[in-house]
């Protein structure tokens, strides 16, 4: 058996060196914090019946093979499923069919850029019904949970999403909008970059301004540090960092040792500008049974809206906030739906502005 210690300054970081140098067959023998040069950092020990083979060349078009390979059949077979349905559905979507007033509200969406999937569930909706008003079916799509503490009986709350996606500034809004409702709250804001982001050092600058206590994930051991504490804090709110490569959310809760928090909620944060394919892989990549929301940033750099609309549909997660703006202040509010029926048909944002 080949053994060997790995350190880093992360669990994360670990177990990409262990999974670099021994493969997906390591197995891990001992897991702890230590001290190095004064700073904490994570010792695991991993071992391996066999040195791995050294890796073979590829050529690219072998590269392309075991890639096409190893895509999940079911997968490719629902995309071209999907596709010659939409295909079918499309024709048959005559917006004449329905009523001066619900043809418009259907531009209106479409103009957001509003799926195929979505539009064809609401014209068929209404299609039933020409006195029927689109809001009662988008109502029917869309979920609104506002982020305040008396709507979450969790203490725990992490921020998911990729990078840049706004999550540290959205926990920080969120955190001071608490505050200044109950100025009495005992807020803790967490980080779990492992030190290497700049998210560690806005997170620790606005919790001395403010009051707040601070506190740092590095490894397991902190995090369950954290619960010891939890009752010293009515809200305890932690900075997930953006995943690498193909990590998961449930793998990296899992390693942490979030996943087995009852009392924790996950939220995602995303801005409505991506892409279909990357909202499609963010719904694999942070699906996890503790995400418990939405949360839309930069809605003042949006140009359409209908991406709430879409990732409410797909994922069944309600909305909790809307952020917007550049300041820390009074840009961001917990979300109703007459916030997002605002910004779909009016380009309204929550603070007043209306996007051109």
């Amino acid at each position: 058996m080949q053994m060997k210690t790995f350190r880093a300054a992360t669990s994360t970081a670990a177990f990409e060196k262990i999974k670099a140098e021994l493969g997906d067959d390591a197995v891990i023998l001992s897991n702890k914090t230590i001290s190095e040069n004064g700073s904490k950092c994570c010792e695991i020990v991993a071992a391996i019946d066999s040195a791995p083979a050294a890796p073979k060349r590829q050529s690219k078009e072998s590269i392309v093979e075991d890639a096409l390979e190893n895509t999940v059949g079911w997968q490719r077979e629902w995309s071209q499923i999907k596709g010659q349905i939409m295909a079918l559905m499309k024709p048959q979507i005559d917006l004449n069919a329905l009523s001066p007033k619900q043809k418009i509200a259907m531009e209106y969406l479409e103009r957001e850029d509003a799926d195929e999937t979505v539009m064809t569930r609401i014209f068929c909706d209404l299609r039933e019904d020409k006195n029927k008003s689109v809001l009662p079916v988008l109502e029917s799509l869309v979920n609104v949970k506002a982020f305040k503490a008396q709507n979450w009986s969790g203490t725990f709350h992490a921020f998911a999403g990729p990078g840049g996606a706004g999550k540290t500034s959205s926990l920080v809004r969120l955190a001071l909008k608490e505050k200044k409702r109950n100025p009495k709250a005992r807020i803790c804001l967490a980080t779990a970059d492992g030190g290497r982001g700049k998210g560690r050092i806005v997170l620790k600058h606005y919790a001395e301004l403010s009051g707040l206590a601070f506190r740092e994930i590095i490894t397991r051991d902190d995090f369950l540090l954290l619960q010891k504490e939890a009752d010293q804090f009515d809200m305890i709110l932690i900075d997930l960092p953006g995943l690498p490569g193909k990590a998961t959310l449930e793998e990296w809760s899992a390693l942490y040792g979030l996943s087995t928090c009852e009392d924790l909620s996950i939220h995602l944060v995303l801005n409505p500008y991506y892409s279909t394919k990357q909202f499609e892989r963010f719904i694999e990549k942070y699906k996890s049974e503790q995400l418990a929301s939405v949360i839309w940033t930069k809605l003042d750099e949006a140009c359409t809206f209908g991406a709430i609309l879409n990732m409410a549909f797909v994922s069944g997660l309600p909305v909790s906030a809307l952020s917007y703006g550049s300041g820390l202040k009074n840009s961001i509010a917990p979300a109703t739906t007459e916030m997002i029926w605002r910004l779909l048909f009016m380009r309204k944002l929550p603070g007043g502005d209306i996007q051109p």
